[in-house]
C-alpha cells in the first residue's frame, strides 16, 4: 500500500490536472474569439511549432483549438451520461435491495438482460434510430452503463438491511419506503458518487468509439473521436501530431480522474485500507 505521501502527491497531481482540464474547455474558447472551423490549406499539416503548439490538421486548422473543443464535447457526453447513469442505476438497486422478493428478482434479470449484450453493440444500436448528434450519444452511453451502479448500489443496501439501525426503524413502524429514502439512499450515495467519477471516462471513451466508427457525433462537429477518426490517413502518411495530441487529452483526463477516485475510494473504505497495510 503506498505512503500518506504518495498517497497525497497522487491527489493533488490528480486534481490539477483535472483543474486544467476544466479550466481549458471553460476559458479557451471564449477568449480564443477563433473558429475552430476555419479552414487555412495553405498550413495543412503543419508541424507543431509556436504558433500552432499542436500543429494543424489537413484541412490547415489549428488543432490545438480543435482538441479543445473535441474535449469539451467529450467531457460534456461523459459527464452528463455518467449522472443520468447513475440516477437510474441508483433508484434501480436501491429499489431492488429494498423491496426484495420478487420487484428484487425482477430488476435483477432486467438488469442481466442489458448485461448479456455487448455495451458497444447496444450503443450503435441507441444511435443508429436517431441523426447524429451530442444527445443521442448521451442516451446511448446512458443506457449501456447504469448496469455496474445498479449492482453496487443493491450489494450496499442488501449489506445495509441487516444493520442495527434499520432493526430499530422497522421495530418503531417505519415503512419499507421511509426506510429506503430515510436511511438507506443517503448511506449508498457515497458509493454511487464514486461510481459516477469512474463512469465519465468510461463515457468519453465509449464517445470517442462510436465516433471513430463515424456513428457518433456529426464527421463536422469536434471531439475527440472525431479527431482520432480524421487522423486516420495522416498518420499512415507520416504525420504523427494529428492523433497524438487528441489521444492524450483522451488518456490524460482518464488517468488524473482514475488517481481521484482511488482517493475518494480510500477514503470510504479506510478498514480495507488499513488491512492492506498490515
Amino acid at each position: 500500500m503506498a505512503d500518506p505521501r504518495t498517497r497525497r502527491l497522487r491527489l493533488w497531481s490528480s486534481a490539477l490536472v483535472t483543474g486544467l482540464v476544466l479550466a481549458a474547455v471553460l476559458v479557451v474558447p471564449p477568449l480564443a474569439q477563433l473558429d475552430e472551423q476555419a479552414v487555412d490549406l495553405a498550413r495543412k499539416l503543419q508541424a507543431p511549432s509556436w504558433s500552432h503548439p499542436f500543429g494543424t490538421d489537413d484541412l490547415g486548422r489549428d488543432l490545438l483549438l480543435r482538441c479543445v473543443y473535441g474535449l469539451r464535447v467529450s467531457l460534456l457526453v461523459g459527464l452528463v451520461a455518467a449522472l443520468v447513469a447513475t440516477v437510474v442505476g441508483t433508484v434501480v438497486g436501491a429499489a431492488a435491495g429494498a423491496l426484495g422478493g420478487r420487484v428484487d428478482r425482477l430488476l435483477m434479470r432486467v438488469v442481466d438482460g442489458f448485461s448479456s449484450v455487448p455495451h458497444l453493440l447496444l450503443g450503435i444500436f441507441v444511435v443508429a434510430m436517431f441523426r447524429p448528434g451530442v444527445w443521442p450519444v448521451i442516451a446511448s452511453v446512458a443506457v449501456t452503463h447504469w448496469l455496474s451502479t445498479a449492482r453496487i448500489v443493491r450489494s450496499e443496501v442488501l449489506s445495509l438491511r441487516s444493520r442495527p439501525f434499520v432493526d430499530a426503524a422497522i421495530s418503531g413502524g417505519a415503512s419499507r419506503w421511509r426506510i429506503a429514502v430515510r436511511h438507506l439512499l443517503p448511506a449508498v450515495l457515497p458509493q454511487a458518487g464514486l461510481a459516477a467519477v469512474l463512469m465519465v471516462p468510461h463515457a468519453m471513451w465509449h464517445e470517442s468509439a462510436l465516433s471513430f466508427l463515424g456513428l457518433g457525433l456529426p464527421s463536422h462537429q469536434a471531439s475527440l473521436g472525431n479527431l482520432v477518426q480524421t487522423a486516420r490517413s495522416s498518420l499512415l502518411a507520416g504525420d504523427w501530431w494529428p492523433t497524438l495530441f487528441p489521444g492524450l487529452l483522451l488518456i490524460v483526463p482518464t488517468l488524473a480522474l482514475a488517481g481521484l477516485a482511488g482517493v475518494w475510494r480510500d477514503r470510504l473504505n479506510p478498514r480495507r485500507r488499513s488491512e492492506l497495510m498490515l
